[in-house]
């Protein structure tokens, strides 16, 4: 737009001798200036001369050459030529003080409109309300920039911006204000690209730029406006009192969202994915989602949403999601929107992950045919940390979705807190202009302006690939909920509200104004549309939810888990030797061309050795092991965390890095395309909600999270607890998602020791998820490729070593991998004394039992066993009440463990070990606790305190004497 190669923004300031100097040199030879100074004294001087002068149609295009009728090289060269002739006699050029005034008003011209372009959005109308005082700002006014009385009439020079050639100061602001401060305000300006700006500026900007629908296209708005505003209305009346979060005041969203899904089909989208909170989601399920009105009814009646027999925990109305087709101008688009939490924006990453989970099974690498959309309240999209590390994907290899539309239902005021104590930054957006997102204020009292500015962001997300943010000023009705009094805090705001009329009367006062519809239409509207509402509310009364929609799509042929638990814990995973020599000669062959680091050519020898003698498999090379071998067998692997290609101990080298140019080389890819190794962002919240919405469609992919050390995965707290641990039984959704979490204590102190396993544990029921702490390399190669070969999905979260991940006794061989092998969930030392001899049974699970192993054998215990829990949760009470009952002599059962007492597994293995006492017949009736007393820290700093510790806990254990070491 404007002067094309003349960067307005680089030349504020210029002064009228620099104009007129470069002015004198455009006349001695116009050739030797810059081509965009060039075209703009083009252009100015026919301006000031008028069109007998100008060279302001030279050079010509080769378009408007070749219509012309003249050659287009010859047409540049008599360009060349007009420009080096003297002016025609009847002409005079004007001089170079003239046109350096005409440069100065036209460049201060320019900057007026650049401002507008950058602050326009500070005038523009966007409170419903009035409430929030918007005054021009002093740079949006002419006599900031210098045009005073006559000169707001005088023409000047533009060059084509707005569509003007020549305009004067009011004609440019009366387009600018129309433009930019109507009910659409834009921040664009920040963004770095230059083709991005231009393609906003060119649906925004210019004399002939103004909203505008068709009179069908009209209709719908309108349609879908009542249809949004009545079924909020028709719930109040039938369910008095009751919490619904309704959209009241904001239901300009519901042509919005049909707009995107609308014009998203016209451009490629065929799946859309849907993240959003509680205000407006019964509004979204019944109007965009087309989840039946009945079924809604019938839960709000008490009925549940899925069958009787489903079971499981069910979850409230306003946080279900569905799925559904949905027809659009021809295209059929599926839609899904996912369940979640009430806590806010929690949804976001797992969105964002089932997005790329779909585009990775479609092929779709433009991202073009997944769309992911989220919804969000203003206070949340500016206070919830969350937000900044789904922005933080949008760049990113591994987790880029190709842009999200966030909508951003501004309400302006949270719970009961007002923006001025709720953010620092003037719009709840702000947090956007980090990826530089366009982001597009609208006034939400305006149906068209909304579906226009949702029009305009889904053109640019499917053109783009980028995130782009609505933010639709509007306001709640009945405060935060329908049993809430918004009065309390909000007076003012709620004394305006109460005085305001709906969306759907403001706007068919409009279209009746321009004649579109009657009153009799839109009286039509609204009984049709309640009629059908009565007609549903008497059907669900009978109505029953006839199946669950859990195992459809991509988890067909997958059992309910309940049912396949109990008969199938254990599944043969051993492979072949050919196979793993096969998974083998990718992980110890690098390419020829290849420079790798020296202290990985020994790592890789020693893997050769391995695999030739058959012994010493650590960890590592197992879980590569199990990693190739799922490949072969035709699954996916996905594994992320923050340093999951080399590891945080360098123990995995997943990736190779060519020491010479950087370049990265991943072996496993040589068995499968299929197989991710990702370094994420340092989040643990959004990255592991990202993977578990990833899991949450991949069924047929092994999707692991690695945490740096297990400590850290608090840090996603509220995804473990919402969603891992009980999105099942809340909202049917299985999940098979892995986590990997470096455990133990090896004094290293309280942030680096504990993954905190008892929070899983007490997390556990309803066989919900696995929980374990393994020893043996074997062990964790077999309960990975079990993940995959059950019929079934659950959470695994695994205690992952630290120490052991090279201590030397904690090695499997060959034959542990191959054969009829599979994952034991109890596993007994090497040197156990006889059942019968057996006086003193310890049970532990993890790392402990090494330390405990090491020291009896130092003291030439043959009384006492050692039996490791190798999974914690399902506890496996038959199995072990079965080795007890052998134990004929027992006298004490211990559980050690290195955690303090009211940390690790004691208090939940505690019961199960009472009932395995008591079912074996035999030994005593209570186990007995060894281990670190209760702390309110997960583990000391000081080595020595460690070690003392560590000591006295074996000891306790074995009941004898242990060193420290």
């Amino acid at each position: 737009m404007g002067y094309e190669g003349l960067d307005f923004d680089a030349i504020e300031g210029v002064s009228p001798s620099f104009v007129e100097a470069l002015y004198s040199r455009y006349r001695d030879d116009p050739d030797g200036i810059d081509a965009g100074w060039r075209t703009y004294f083009d252009g100015l001087e026919q301006a000031v001369s008028g069109p007998s002068w100008g060279r302001a149609n030279w050079p010509l295009s080769d378009t408007d050459a070749l219509t012309a009728g003249l050659d287009p090289t010859q047409a540049a060269l008599a360009a060349k030529a007009e420009r080096k002739a003297p002016a025609p006699a009847a002409a005079e050029a004007p001089s170079a003080a003239v046109i350096a005034k005409a440069a100065e008003d036209s460049i201060r011209a320019q900057m007026l409109i650049r401002t507008y372009r950058v602050r326009g959005h500070l005038a523009a109308d966007l409170d419903p309300l009035g409430l929030s005082k918007r005054d021009l700002p002093a740079d949006l006014t002419p006599e900031f920039h210098g045009f005073f009385g006559k000169d707001l009439d005088r023409p000047i020079y533009v060059g084509g911006t707005l569509g003007f050639e020549t305009a004067t100061i009011r004609e440019l602001i009366a387009v600018l204000r129309r433009n930019y401060c109507g009910h659409v305000g834009i921040e664009f300006m920040h963004i770095g690209d230059i083709e991005e700006r231009r393609f906003l500026q060119e649906r925004m900007e210019g004399h002939d730029k103004a909203i505008s629908f068709t009179p069908e296209g009209k209709k719908a708005i309108l349609t879908k406006v009542i249809h949004a505003e009545q079924w909020e209305k028709f719930l109040g009346r039938k369910y008095v009192g009751t919490k619904r979060f309704g959209l009241d005041g904001g239901e300009s969203m519901i042509p919005a969202l049909e707009s995107v899904i609308k014009y998203g089909g016209q451009y490629g989208v065929r799946e859309v994915v849907i993240g959003m909170a509680h205000r407006g989601r019964l509004n979204v399920l019944a109007n965009v989602m087309s989840k039946p009105y009945r079924a809604i009814f019938s839960e709000f009646a008490g009925g549940s949403a899925n069958p009787e027999d489903v079971g499981g925990s069910g979850d409230v109305k306003y946080h279900l999601g569905t799925s559904t087709d949905r027809e659009f101008d021809g295209n059929v688009i599926h839609l899904s929107l996912a369940p979640n939490p009430s806590h806010l924006e929690a949804v976001d990453p797992v969105v964002l992950g089932k997005a790329r989970a779909k585009q990775t099974k479609l092929g779709d690498l433009k991202r073009e045919k997944v769309l992911p959309i989220l919804l969000h309240g203003d206070a949340a999209f500016a206070g919830q940390g969350i937000i900044m590390e789904c922005f933080g994907f949008s760049g990113l290899a591994g987790y880029n979705t190709g842009g999200t539309i966030h909508f951003v239902i501004n309400n302006q005021v949270g719970f009961t807190t007002s923006p001025q104590f709720a953010r620092s930054s003037p719009y709840p957006s702000d947090i956007a202009k980090m990826v530089q997102a366009p982001i597009l204020h609208v006034n939400g009292d305006d149906p068209e302006a909304v579906t226009f500015a949702c029009k305009v962001a889904t053109e640019f997300r499917q053109t783009f690939k980028r995130d782009v943010v609505i933010d639709m000023w509007c306001y709640r009705r009945f405060g935060h909920n329908e049993g809430d009094e918004p009065g309390f805090t909000q007076p003012l705001m709620y004394d305006e509200i109460r005085r305001h009329p709906p969306i759907s009367t403001i706007y068919a006062n409009r279209l009746k104004a321009e004649g579109v519809v009657d009153e009799n239409g839109v009286a039509d509207m609204v009984e049709t549309f309640v009629k059908m509402l009565d007609e549903e509310f008497d059907a669900a009364k009978g109505f029953r939810v006839n199946k669950a929609d859990w195992f459809e799509g991509d988890w067909s042929g997958f059992a309910a888990p309940r049912e396949a638990v109990t008969d199938r814990r254990a599944v043969e995973s051993g492979v072949s030797r050919e196979r793993l020599d096969r998974v083998a000669k990718v992980l110890t062959t690098p390419p020829a061309d290849l420079v790798i680091h020296k202290t990985l050519a020994r790592i890789l020898d020693a893997k050769k050795q391995m695999f030739e003698s058959g012994q010493g498999f650590d960890w590592a090379t197992a879980e590569a092991l199990a990693f190739g071998t799922l490949l072969l067998d035709g699954f996916g692997v996905r594994l992320s965390g923050q340093d999951s290609g080399r590891g945080t101990f360098s123990q995995r080298h997943a990736v190779w890095v060519d020491q010479k140019d950087g370049h990265k080389y991943i072996p496993l890819s040589n068995l499968d395309r299929r197989f991710q190794v990702l370094d994420s962002p340092l989040s643990e919240f959004g990255v592991l909600g990202f993977e578990y919405g990833y899991a949450s469609q991949a069924p047929g992919t092994l999707v692991l999270w690695e945490a740096q050390f297990g400590d850290f995965a608090n840090g996603a707290q509220v995804m473990i607890d919402q969603f891992i641990a009980a999105g099942e039984a809340k909202w049917l959704r299985v999940n098979g998602l892995v986590m990997l979490l470096p455990h133990g204590y090896e004094g290293q102190g309280p942030e680096h020791s504990s993954a905190r396993m008892e929070r899983y544990l007490q997390l556990c029921a309803e066989d919900n998820m696995q929980v374990c702490n393994i020893t043996t390399p074997a062990n964790y190669f077999h309960v990975l490729r079990r993940q995959m070969m059950r019929n079934f999905r659950k959470p695994l979260i695994i205690m992952t070593p630290k120490s052991l991940l090279r201590h030397k006794a904690a090695v499997s061989s060959i034959e542990d991998f191959t054969g009829d092998s599979h994952f034991r969930r109890i596993l007994s030392d090497p040197k156990q004394p006889a059942d019968d001899r057996v006086k003193r049974l310890v049970l532990c699970s993890g790392k402990v039992y090494y330390d405990l192993a090491d020291a009896r054998d130092a003291a030439g215990d043959e009384e006492t066993a050692i039996l490791r829990i190798e999974q914690v949760y399902p506890f496996p009470a038959e199995p072990l009440a079965r080795r007890i009952a052998r134990m004929t002599n027992l006298e004490t059962l211990v559980w050690a463990q290195e955690e303090p007492k009211n940390n690790g597994s004691w208090f939940f293995v505690e019961c199960y070990l009472e009932e395995c006492l008591a079912k074996a017949g035999v030994g005593p009736r209570r186990p007995v606790y060894a281990g670190r007393r209760a702390s309110a820290a997960t583990a000391t700093g000081l080595a020595r305190n460690h070690a003392a510790q560590q000591a006295a806990l074996v000891a306790e254990a074995l009941g004898h004497d242990v060193k420290a070491n």
